[in-house]
């Protein structure tokens, strides 16, 4: 229907457009704005944050480009999911710790924003706050100042290195102790051609622990790979009739996604 809409804007504004070089203009838009649809289908597409799920990696007011090629192309990379690709093509296997933008299989019109912690055939769980993968543990550590340094400060006594089974260490936040109900759950085996995800604001992110809700997400439905912050504001405490009071976050903008902790880390 939205489709129909926008061919039918195209069609009303060429009639307008009567003129040569008013249709010669028209034509530089239009060819504009395919190049710019060709960027966002196959190569990058950007996104907002609107929540907390992933603080610290990620926070409300944080821009990102997400590579919609990384992972292969399916009819989620293209405007509003036209089912024009079945399953996935050109496909590349994600790899645990990659921060992920998907869709949920029940709802393929809002994206989401998580860390991609269990593969297919893993066994995931949690207790008392512990993540455990394949019935091991997966170490967590104390935050140390140079991690501080790296996160720009935005970090907390809340915070830990989860160090997950492939080494990529990563930052997760727990804010209400290991009681939580995301904090105990039961214990998930991952479909094949599935996988779970997280968002390492554990207390406070709806995910794949929750199975009515998002629940193991299909390959089909993951969008691309989280690559990086270009913009950021602070919008705290102020609504769009103060926009003018919002704060742009200078230190987030150019910080690289997905870039292994190890790579920073300052002894």
């Amino acid at each position: 229907m939205q489709l129909s809409i926008i061919l039918l804007l195209l069609l009303v504004l060429y009639i307008i457009f009567t003129s040569e070089s008013k249709r010669e203009a028209f034509k530089i838009i239009v060819s504009a704005g395919l190049i710019a649809l060709f960027i966002r289908t196959f190569f990058f597409q950007p996104f907002t944050i609107p929540s907390g799920s992933m603080i610290p990696t990620l926070l409300i007011g944080d821009f990102i480009f997400v590579s919609q090629y990384k992972y292969g192309y399916s009819k989620h990379s293209l405007p509003l999911s036209l089912p024009l690709i079945k399953g996935r093509i050109l496909k590349k296997k994600p790899k645990r710790g990659d921060v992920v933008v998907f869709k949920t299989p029940n709802d393929n019109k809002t994206d989401y924003v998580k860390t991609l912690i269990g593969l297919p055939g893993d066994t995931i769980k949690v207790q008392e706050g512990f993540l455990y993968i394949n019935d091991k543990i997966v170490k967590r550590e104390n935050i140390e100042q140079s991690y501080n340094k790296i996160y720009n400060n935005y970090l907390s006594n809340f915070d830990y290195v989860e160090i997950l089974p492939n080494g990529r260490k990563h930052i997760i936040r727990e804010l209400k102790g290991d009681d939580g109900p995301g904090d105990n759950t039961i214990e998930y085996i991952v479909p094949d051609n599935n996988f779970f995800l997280m968002g390492d604001n554990r207390d406070n992110s709806i995910d794949s622990r929750v199975l009515n809700y998002v629940g193991f997400v299909p390959f089909e439905n993951l969008v691309g790979k989280a690559e990086i912050i270009f913009f950021s504001l602070d919008k705290k405490n102020f609504g769009i009739t103060k926009f003018w009071k919002w704060r742009i976050r200078f230190n987030r903008i150019g910080k690289v996604l997905n870039k292994k902790i190890n790579d920073y880390y300052e002894n």
